[in-house]
């Protein structure tokens, strides 16, 4: 069968059924298989060549895999399939207009598609275990939790790291979850159960709704206030460091784990998705589990305000105004606006917090090198001052919730958000955009922690 260039990669898959007839093989067996790598740019005898898994496995097959793309010879016992997967380039190159690594974008895209059809598979680390590893854990995940039909189980033997992507499945899991059954309780008893699970140097403290009072947190009672479901600000620690005194990176997350938009009702259509408004909370708390799996010796702590915003004769008003743990008041002019009323309370607790909206350009170029690494594109948004002066011109209060122009958009949560920040160096990442992407990135990674630790070793 012909290879087709493709912008990226592809996957070709190989069955020996198909060369040979049946042989006895079951269907189980069929999809038992090998996925290797190969490059599209050519060498002078004008064949592709494979990664070094692949050519190590041509010469087992007496060099018929390399002549013809095709499996030739004998079955062999232990791979009745075999996958090729297209790796267009090597790893090195950095796409200027993608902002990644090209490389293991491909390799991360090419393992995604060479798995699908197979039930065990060996994975070639293609000259990169870390992202051929990504691509085939974070391409196997299907939330099928609710489904009496379930996927059919795949194990998978990598010959590189650990795994690094089983962070990212949690936040997914979390978020794909229905939300009658992932409501904030349930949420922080999931996390406290994976972090504690995964480094004996962790806290968990699940606070309840007196505390959150006791605390004078106004915005995120009021945005909680309309659910039957009680509100839950879950603060989780790791503390890594060899300094017991050193101060921790601290993360916030938004946890509003449905988001009906409160009086100023979203549409019906597509409501659903907005199970996963708790994906900032989702994304903090699941890359401080992997950080504390992988032992990374920094202290972080996570803080994750978790409550829905439904609609009912208790929710905020327009116009009302709500007073925020710090003293500054807030005019509330649209409830849909509530994940910067709830994010106001956690920021004003802490003394740090850390998409694209930061004052500082170190922090920026740490995000900005992770994302090259992981795929995860990211782009700096500005902080300009007429973006704050929006929120400040306020009628009733010190701020307002979406501004003076009523633009409830990533630029002005930004600005309100930074009058609740009390530590000089801060960035705000905006995910609303990500969250759906799931069908633009083939294999749907936390590199920035990895970083920061070495940097602070």
């Amino acid at each position: 069968e012909a290879l087709k260039p493709s912008p990226s990669a592809y996957a070709v898959a190989f069955s020996w059924e198909g060369c040979f007839g049946s042989w006895g093989l079951s269907a189980a067996d069929m999809t038992k298989g090998l996925v290797l790598g190969i490059y599209s740019q050519e060498k002078e005898d004008g064949v592709p060549p494979f990664t070094s898994a692949g050519e190590n496995f041509d010469k087992l097959i007496a060099g018929k895999l390399r002549g013809t793309l095709n499996i030739s010879g004998p079955p062999l016992k232990d791979f009745p399939s075999v996958v090729l997967v297209g790796l267009s380039i090597k790893a090195g190159r950095i796409d200027k207009q993608g902002n990644w690594r090209e490389g293991k974008e491909n390799i991360r895209a090419a393992l995604a598609a060479g798995y699908l059809e197979l039930s065990s598979v060996e994975v070639d680390p293609c000259g990169d275990a870390q992202a051929a590893e990504e691509g085939a854990v974070l391409g196997l995940y299907e939330y099928d939790d609710l489904k009496q039909k379930k996927k059919m189980a795949m194990s998978v033997k990598l010959y590189g790291r650990v795994l690094f992507a089983c962070g990212q499945n949690l936040a997914r899991h979390l978020m794909e979850t229905q939300a009658n059954e992932m409501m904030p309780t349930r949420f922080a008893e999931i996390i406290e159960k994976n972090l504690k699970s995964a480094n004996s140097k962790t806290e968990v403290h699940i606070r309840r709704r007196s505390w959150i009072e006791e605390q004078a947190m106004g915005p995120f009672l009021s945005v909680a206030k309309g659910s039957d479901e009680p509100p839950v600000f879950l603060e989780i620690h790791y503390k890594g460091s060899l300094n017991a005194n050193e101060p921790p990176l601290v993360f916030v997350g938004k946890g509003i784990t449905f988001d009906s938009g409160g009086i100023s009702i979203k549409a019906s259509a597509n409501m659903d998705l907005m199970r996963a408004d708790m994906g900032g909370a989702a994304t903090i708390c699941s890359g401080i589990v992997s950080a504390a799996k992988l032992n990374l010796p920094i202290n972080i702590t996570g803080l994750a305000p978790l409550c829905e915003n439904m609609p009912s004769s208790k929710v905020n008003k327009l116009g009302d105004v709500v007073r925020a743990r710090n003293g500054k008041t807030i005019q509330v002019d649209n409830t849909d606006a509530e994940g910067r009323l709830i994010l106001a309370d956690a920021l004003s607790l802490v003394s740090g917090a850390t998409g694209v909206f930061t004052n500082l350009s170190w922090l920026w170029n740490k995000l900005f090198e992770a994302s090259i690494e992981t795929g995860d594109c990211v782009w700096r948004m500005p902080l300009f001052k007429h973006y704050t002066r929006q929120i400040v011109d306020c009628q009733l209060a010190d701020v307002n919730n979406i501004g003076k122009y009523r633009s409830a958009g990533a630029c002005t949560a930004a600005a309100f958000l930074k009058e609740f920040v009390t530590h000089p160096k801060w960035a705000h990442l905006d995910t609303a955009g990500m969250m759906t992407n799931k069908d633009e990135v083939p294999y749907l990674r936390k590199e920035f922690l990895l970083s920061f630790s070495q940097d602070n070793a």
